[in-house]
């Protein structure tokens, strides 16, 4: 049998475990990526007799990469904008 064990902390109001044996780790990484899941402490797989601390490996899967926008594309987005102000001026 094999299931992930996720705690949350939710500061003074104390923390929480989350135990289904029903959730896969697919289901954990979609969690925590929609943000469902937040706030976490750790997040063990528990398999047969042995546990181990996933929580790094989880949480690098359900990253979102961050697009880096280049010089170049902030400087039109930066035209457009200014030509689009100019539409509505009072003619």
């Amino acid at each position: 049998m094999q299931y992930f064990v996720v705690m949350i902390d939710y500061g003074r109001r104390g923390r929480e475990a989350i135990v289904d044996p029903e959730i896969t780790r697919r289901e954990v990484v979609s969690r925590i990526a929609s943000g469902e899941y937040q706030n976490i402490s750790f997040i063990h797989e528990v398999a047969d007799r042995s546990v181990e601390d996933v929580t790094e490996e989880i949480l690098t899967e359900a990253a979102v990469p961050e697009i880096a926008t280049s010089g170049t594309e902030l400087q039109a987005a930066s035209f457009d904008h200014v030509r689009d102000l100019r539409k509505h001026e009072p003619a």
